[in-house]
């Protein structure tokens, strides 16, 4: 018999993940989050024309520096980057150490290619 979770158990759950990735481009090891639900939504819709079905004409400009800015957090699970200047300053930051970053969070919030060229209207 299938014994089915109530919604109580299913909000109280701890589902989101960290993983510690190195960055030898910055001296040290950054921590990422899985982006929850609605966060993951928000990075979306950033990417989407206010119609709601256009692409935005930047097309993916951002993505990587948005989508770490995003999952980056200390020790206690807070976002490092919370303003837009900070975020287009990481987005000057090395490509390759962006995107060893960009991978993890993908991964973690179920992310994958076919979403991004989705997002940029591919």
């Amino acid at each position: 018999m299938t014994t089915y979770l109530s919604a109580e158990q299913i909000l109280g759950a701890d589902d989101l993940g960290y993983e510690d990735v190195p960055v030898p481009e910055w001296g040290g090891t950054v921590r990422v989050r899985e982006l929850p639900g609605t966060e993951r939504d928000k990075f979306e819709a950033q990417f989407v024309g206010k119609d709601g079905a256009s692409i935005r004409a930047e097309g993916l400009e951002g993505f990587r520096a948005r989508l770490a800015a995003a999952a980056i957090v200390d020790a206690d699970g807070k976002p490092l980057f919370r303003s837009a200047a900070e975020t287009k300053r990481l987005g000057e930051k090395s490509a390759n150490a962006l995107q060893r970053v960009v991978d993890v969070a993908m991964r973690l919030s179920g992310l994958n290619e076919a979403d991004a060229a989705e997002l940029a209207g591919n």
